[in-house]
């Protein structure tokens, strides 16, 4: 393994042996600031938990203007059914299998550790010259980039800012869509369940997941949407009533696993089994080209010595119809970019609870207008069903600029270094350049980063050939501004 390959993947693993799940990065901040310190190098945070280690100029860049490095420090934690993994406490196990480096049943959290582990290797080797640096560390990047909404005016100064968080090595992130969540609560008064009916639990998993954004246009199913047309076939031939329906894990992560509760009546359950055999047969058709270990299962529960409850007839249809029509998927590929989602919507999560169904639903659009126009679809349907509804985490999209001079200057450095053209492209997932933008509407951005898969799911891996490329191109980037400084500048 290349030298400078393994020192970045060494500062990964020590940051991945560090609980960091979103709103809980607070001891990965504390490890990076005394990182810092051991260092020689200055920090300060603001009351959101945003991180920035100042780091000064090599000599003869005194006079270059300052470039921001920015990563998020928290990760989505993902895994499967079957791992026994805490994220509050157990640290992510790396695996390498060939060129590929990926976690043991859990997500990675590359997305974005694996920046703060360049931004470290980096201003940490003394062959590496640049301007002044200031890493800017965020905090709650995956709930809805709320570490960035709330970074403090006086965190930075500098006005170049290379966002780390892209997944393709060679790609240069230029624009991205905004995004806002919309939370959906329909009451539920339960009626205590029938004694001599059928518990039975019904369950969609196996599911491929992965990021709304970047994979919504992939054709992977949500098991949420599965599991809801399920049990609306079953009604249309049974009666049954809901107990409880719970999928997805995060307003970002397309849902791989749901499961509910329902009870049948006795001499209806033959029927309802075979109602889900022969939709399973249907489903496994039309997703055989994507979702390879997708599982639907049935199982009668035996154990009912827990008073439990269910919606009434009434209120399980109203249950199954709102999650059956609400929007999931691309709603609008773009015209002007080819091959570029418009505009898409995630039934991200379902759960009861305090007698209530809640859903997250998630919205992005590279328009703001058509962004509004498919949450308020959203909210119409959850409204016909006599839900309450509320929006949440809304954040702009990143606007494209062409003629930036940071562009320019990437373009060129990957030229010279690896004579081949560098790929620019607008995304549909969400980026903090989006928010830092708006903050400060003269920020020069970009964004960049290693070749990944599957974020946020546990099928998550990182490239490992795409990471010494990473540091050859960063090296030379920072350098470049001694040679032909920028004009403007923090």
């Amino acid at each position: 393994m290349d030298p400078k390959t393994k020192i970045i993947l060494d500062y990964f693993e020590q940051i991945n042996q560090i609980p960091r799940c979103s709103k809980d990065e607070q001891q990965l901040a504390i490890w990076l600031a005394t990182w810092a310190k051991n260092n020689g190098f200055n920090t300060k945070s603001d009351s959101a938990g945003n991180l920035v280690v100042d780091i000064p100029a090599s000599k003869g860049f005194e006079s270059a203007p300052t470039v921001i490095l920015q990563g998020h420090m928290d990760m989505v934690c993902e895994k499967r059914p079957d791992t026994r993994h805490n994220f509050k406490t157990d640290p992510i196990r790396h695996i390498i299998s060939g060129d590929w480096l990926h976690a043991d049943g859990t997500s990675l959290g590359a997305d974005n550790g694996i920046a703060l582990a360049l931004a470290m290797a980096l201003v940490s080797d003394a062959s590496v010259r640049h301007p002044k640096l200031e890493l800017l560390f965020t905090v709650d990047e995956e709930t809805g980039l709320s570490g960035a909404n709330q970074l403090d005016d006086k965190m930075i100064t500098g006005r170049i800012l290379i966002n780390i968080d892209s997944e393709e090595e060679g790609v240069f992130t230029v624009g991205c869509a905004g995004g806002i969540d919309t939370k959906i609560e329909l009451s539920i008064n339960q009626i205590p369940v029938e004694e001599y009916d059928t518990l039975v639990r019904i369950s969609v998993s196996g599911l491929c997941g992965g990021h709304s954004g970047i994979d919504i246009n992939r054709g992977r199913a949500n098991a949420n949407k599965l599991l809801s047309r399920i049990l609306s076939k079953a009604l249309e031939q049974i009666k049954l009533r809901v107990i409880s329906f719970t999928g997805g894990s995060a307003h970002n992560a397309i849902a791989r696993d749901a499961e509910a509760f329902v009870t049948v009546k006795p001499d209806q359950l033959s029927s309802f089994k075979q109602i889900v055999a022969n939709l399973e047969k249907k489903i496994e058709a039309e997703y055989a080209f994507v979702e390879n270990e997708l599982k639907i299962e049935v199982a009668v529960i035996t154990d009912t010595s827990a008073q439990m409850n269910s919606a009434d007839d009434v209120q399980t249809r109203k249950i199954v119809d709102l999650l059956t029509a609400l929007p999931h998927g691309v709603n609008r590929m773009s015209v002007e970019t080819p091959g570029l989602v418009d505009t898409s919507s995630n039934l991200a999560t379902v759960s009861f609870l305090n007698k209530g169904l809640h859903i997250l639903s998630s919205q992005r659009s590279v328009f703001t207008s058509r962004m509004g126009e498919i949450s308020q679809q959203v909210a119409s349907v959850a409204r016909l069903a006599g839900a309450s509804v509320k929006t949440d985490s809304a954040y702009p999209a990143w606007q494209p600029k062409m003629d930036s001079d940071l562009l320019r200057r990437c373009k060129e450095t990957y030229r010279n270094l690896f004579k081949s053209k560098p790929v620019v492209e607008i995304i549909h997932a969400g980026l903090e350049c989006a928010v830092i933008g708006d903050k400060y509407p003269d920020m020069d951005m970009i964004s960049i980063g290693p070749t990944m898969k599957n974020p946020h799911s546990p099928d998550e891996c990182l490239y490992i050939p795409s990471i010494p490329k990473l540091w050859q191109f960063m090296a030379m980037l920072l350098a470049s501004f001694i040679m032909r400084p920028h004009q403007t500048g923090g």
